[in-house]
């Protein structure tokens, strides 16, 4: 069985109105290593929110996320692990996440030094072959979801 078999395979054993179209497929992060370490925290309830820059949806054309969205989260092999759900979207300049936010995102020790640290980083990374350059006024589309299959493990 392929990738898009076994993603359409996860969504059917969901039960989550499976008769709709099969919702995107994505990783967190930007290694498999990154993807299964925040899989992880994911499943075991400890993250239940992330951040995107603005910029990246605006780059690849992307719409931005809306409540109710649903996501089929992969494993850092590229296999589906979790369905998602976004619960809440709020656009706001990366200087003014808040630090409920970051504890949300569940990484690190959850502070706002931490998160901001990580997220500054991962982007001027990923900026370096971009029109686009770092920022502390960019915006950030941070989002928080809920897991809706496989149920969250506890921690």
């Amino acid at each position: 069985m392929n990738q898009a078999e076994r993603i359409e395979s996860f969504w059917r054993s969901s039960g989550v109105n499976s008769e709709t179209a099969v919702p995107p497929a994505w990783s967190f992060g930007d290694s498999p290593e990154l993807a299964d370490e925040l899989l992880e925290l994911t499943l075991r309830g400890a993250k239940t929110a992330m951040a995107s820059a603005l910029w990246e949806f605006e780059a690849d054309g992307d719409p931005l996320p809306q409540p109710g969205d649903l996501s089929i989260v992969l494993d850092g092999a590229g296999e589906p692990q979790a369905l998602i759900r976004t619960t809440v979207i709020e656009i706001t300049p990366f200087e003014d996440v808040s630090p409920e936010h970051a504890s949300l995102e569940g990484e690190g020790d959850g502070s706002l030094r931490y998160w901001r640290a990580e997220h500054e980083r991962a982007w001027r990374r990923s900026l370096l072959h971009t029109r686009y350059e770092f920022d502390p006024s960019m915006l950030v589309v941070c989002e928080r979801f809920e897991v809706l299959f496989p149920l969250a493990r506890s921690a």
